[in-house]
């Protein structure tokens, strides 16, 4: 139960009026320490404010922990599905990626969803989803109070979600863990969702209910007692995405063709067709990670960071990226690409042309800042659609950035480089290098038909 007291003492509501959001804050001192609960409407906070008093006029015990009446906990032994995704989130948070972290935040609103015991009574979905977004992110990122607009929502999803240990009861656990599954396996809007996301999802959840057997609350991983098929995921890259060095030159050259800001950002794709780095790895871009970029001949990258772009509230920073080891490799592992002749040209002309930025960046946006998502990809598509013919434009041929990585890999690959130099180049595993590109091999069928002839011809 903890610390117990009964000096509690009242301050009178304070209400705030801003620009859009009236708030009214319950504040009361609980043994000196100062507790507040804020609410949208004067009605609900007077409420509130009074059934605080009523327990400390009938002389209940205070807990010192929590700010409450000891009488409002007696269900606290009961951990709740709520509760237990706070402290899954907060035991995470430290170890995972933004990007990570944002996914278990996704599987997490998703499966609280399905866990509710009460369909009616409580916030729109929205709210309801906004609430958990917050108490999976803001929450742990800055250990605030909730927004008044969210503090409700939160407030009903505490006491309205099923106990852990219906998990474990017969019949019902299995239904619950059935109707987990099949929400993650749908969007929002109740549409079957890609085999990727559900398969994330799940993986999300399960490391979820692992962490649960660990701590206790549950004897044993409920998902691993139901069947579930799952859903095929497409492991290799389609060949048609992948362009050809003609398509690719056409497309970099209407690049240079957009405004101002295309010609900043011919290179910046160009780094992705002839090296094949990531967008990430692109935008880390640095002046020291170019090992050689000499007039003539090849180059060389060593790269040492990406920035991923996850959101501002996923990163410790509050920033929408932020800098991290490369992809599948630890802290402070580095990875050499070389650099073609005709991409060494393209950067030797943009540094010329636009210098470099801050940190020695070598790709900024028109005014200095971060290249963004929103700027490079506007330039993608609208090169994308000036340099393809109409067949081109309306295939699956080169429809993301990524595609030009494809595009490289691929090249490389058909250019007879061995697979193990390929993969350190692109920072694959030799495995994963293979199973992704196998359909994108080309030109080795007819010189394996004919071995197989010759090794059994009459």
């Amino acid at each position: 139960m903890g610390k117990i007291t009964y000096s509690v003492r009242f301050w009178a509501i304070k209400t705030y009026k801003g620009s859009r959001v009236t708030t009214h804050t319950v504040r009361w001192i609980v043994e000196g320490h100062e507790w507040k609960e804020p609410f949208r409407t004067l009605a609900h906070a007077e409420s509130f404010r009074a059934q605080l008093m009523s327990a400390a006029r009938q002389g209940e015990a205070f807990s010192v922990a929590t700010g409450r009446p000891i009488s409002w906990q007696r269900e606290e032994t009961v951990l709740t599905w709520f509760t237990f995704t706070l402290s899954y989130v907060e035991a995470k948070w430290r170890y995972a990626s933004p990007n990570h972290r944002r996914g278990i935040a996704e599987a997490l609103t998703d499966a609280t969803e399905a866990l509710l015991t009460k369909e009616n009574g409580g916030p729109d979905t929205d709210t309801q989803r906004a609430a958990l977004r917050w108490a999976y992110s803001e929450r742990v990122r800055k250990a605030a109070q909730p927004p008044a607009e969210l503090a409700t929502a939160l407030r009903w999803l505490e006491t309205n979600t099923v106990s852990m240990t219906a998990f474990e009861e017969p019949g019902k656990g299995a239904l619950l863990t059935r109707g987990l599954l099949d929400r993650i396996s749908r969007t929002k809007d109740g549409k079957t969702a890609a085999a990727n996301t559900a398969n994330r999802k799940r993986m999300s959840l399960n490391n979820a209910m692992e962490y649960a057997v660990e701590i206790g609350a549950l004897s044993s991983n409920p998902l691993k007692a139901v069947k579930w098929t799952k859903p095929r995921t497409l492991t290799t890259i389609d060949p048609r995405v992948v362009i050809n060095i003609e398509q690719a030159r056409r497309f970099l050259a209407a690049v240079q063709r957009q405004g101002t800001r295309g010609p900043r950002m011919k290179a910046f794709f160009g780094c992705m067709y002839f090296a094949a780095l990531r967008p990430e790895e692109v935008v880390d871009l640095r002046q020291e990670h170019l090992v050689s970029l000499p007039e003539n001949g090849w180059g060389e990258f060593r790269l040492t960071h990406a920035e991923p772009r996850a959101g501002s509230r996923w990163t410790d920073s509050g920033k929408v990226r932020e800098r991290r080891a490369l992809k599948h490799r630890a802290d402070g592992e580095t990875r050499a690409v070389p650099i073609h002749p005709e991409l060494g040209a393209m950067l030797r002309k943009h540094i010329q042309e636009f210098g470099t930025g801050p940190d020695n960046r070598i790709f900024i946006g028109p005014r200095g800042g971060l290249m963004t998502d929103r700027a490079y990809l506007k330039v993608f598509h609208e090169a994308r659609a000036d340099a393809f013919t109409h067949a081109e434009a309306r295939s699956p041929l080169m429809v993301v950035p990524y595609d030009l990585r494809h595009a490289c890999v691929s090249t490389w690959l058909n250019a007879g480089v061995s697979a193990p130099q390929v993969a350190e180049w692109a920072g694959h595993s030799v495995n994963v290098l293979l199973r992704v590109y196998a359909k994108c091999i080309h030109g080795q069928q007819s010189e394996a038909m004919q071995r197989i002839w010759n090794a059994t011809k009459p």
